[in-house]
């Protein structure tokens, strides 16, 4: 059975996805900010300062466990409303905090809150009609509101106290209870027949290689691009120019994003993700032997553009494979990616002294997230005929026809 969700619910949808995305997702955009700025006001170590962005990556990660529970049974107008509340409420009392302890334990539990609406942004996505189309949207806003910080918040915060930061944070934050009522509320909950259909089209072999899809490839991504620049100046190339060179290839990644969202499903995703997977590669290649200021600038636009571009077509063919809950494990292969691949790529170059043994594992990380991919890819290409399933009066509109987020062409 193929159900066809309305435009005007797409829009909506959509714009939930814009909103809280960006605002969310800009917590951990501006770590680097406010490790520094938390440096010099509370006189930490830089390890110490560091606790701060993995305590949020971690939490924000975590949240996807209490979400197994919920996300199929709550309604997720109100989950976002209490979520983005204490949200607010999070940002605006880690501005109070006078101790380091005490804002450990706040943005912790302010992450828990974010990480649990961006379960509900994941799995809205793989029930939008066009799939792609939703991811590319997540994706893009992301890109767009961290090209705003790299750019703007050093200029605006210089010399101020890391509560500036926190207090913008909550003011975005209340900017977003508005799209909270772009959902109806029920959008994901499971009826008895839509579960069934979702227990019986999940393939355990092509969930698994979704998941490691997509750690795989946050992975490669979190550990070559958290030392870009190290790798920049290991080159002979000045910091702030190869800061200004990272902020261009941003842009690119935006451009690209933008793109990819414009584009949405298509018949020809299959090559898009391989492309995008072999200019991540190359770009890596490029990385070798302390390039020059030229080989890494065109080593990193072509690193952003190309991750930038896979990425929405490889979600939306995970989000086919693996049951209503497969979007909820996802987030948590996101994060559990981006935390592993700093930590094992800066293991690495301390053990070594250099770059080429990182970028050597980074790749074999990659080849590994291209093989997994490939099944998924396969995998979600067979649409399984839910005809049989009977759906009570409202799930179709709702999008529930589609329990294992069945695509539907646009």
């Amino acid at each position: 059975m193929t159900t066809a969700r309305k435009p005007s619910g797409d829009a909506k949808i959509y714009a939930y996805i814009a909103a809280f995305s960006a605002v969310l997702y800009s917590v951990l955009l501006v770590a680097p900010i406010v490790t520094s700025q938390l440096t010099t006001q509370f006189n930490l170590e830089a390890s110490t300062a560091g606790l701060i962005s993995s305590v949020e990556l971690g939490c924000f990660s975590l949240a996807t466990i209490p979400a197994f529970l919920w996300l199929r049974k709550a309604n997720i107008r109100w989950v976002t409303l209490a979520c983005i509340s204490l949200v607010v409420v999070g940002n605006v009392v880690s501005a109070m905090m006078t101790t380091f302890s005490g804002l450990l334990l706040v943005r912790g539990l302010t992450a828990l809150a974010a990480g649990s609406i961006t379960v509900i942004i994941l799995s809205l996505s793989a029930k939008a009609s066009n799939p792609s189309r939703a991811y590319g949207v997540f994706i893009v806003c992301q890109l767009g509101m961290g090209a705003v910080i790299l750019f703007l918040f050093p200029v605006i915060y210089a010399g101020r106290p890391v509560a500036a930061v926190y207090l913008t944070l909550s003011i975005l934050a209340v900017c977003c209870i508005p799209f909270s009522w772009c959902v109806k509320g029920d959008e994901l909950r499971a009826y008895p027949a839509a579960a069934a259909v979702g227990r019986m089209t999940r393939k355990v072999f092509p969930f698994v290689c979704a998941l490691v899809a997509v750690f795989g490839f946050y992975v490669a991504l979190g550990g070559v691009w958290t030392f870009m620049g190290q790798i920049a100046v290991s080159g002979g190339t000045e910091l702030s120019t190869a800061a200004t060179t990272i902020g261009i290839a941003t842009l690119a990644g935006v451009a690209t994003s933008l793109v990819g969202m414009l584009v949405g499903e298509n018949r020809w995703a299959r090559v898009f993700v391989l492309a995008g997977y072999a200019g991540m590669a190359a770009s890596m290649f490029l990385l070798f032997g302390a390039p020059g200021l030229a080989r890494f600038a065109l080593a990193a636009i072509l690193f952003k553009v190309a991750w930038s571009w896979l990425l929405p077509f490889l979600l939306s063919a995970v989000s086919r494979v693996g049951g209503p809950q497969v979007m909820n494990s996802t987030n948590l292969m996101i994060g559990s990616g981006l935390a592993t691949g700093p930590l094992l790529a800066g293991a690495l170059i301390d053990a070594t002294g250099g770059f080429g043994a990182m970028l050597t594992v980074s790749l074999a990380v990659l080849a590994l997230a291209v093989a997994c991919s490939l099944v998924v890819m396969r995998a979600s290409s067979v649409v399984p005929d839910a005809g049989s399933a009977v759906l009570p009066d409202g799930a179709a509109d709702a999008g529930l026809g589609d329990a294992a987020a069945e695509p539907v062409s646009v």
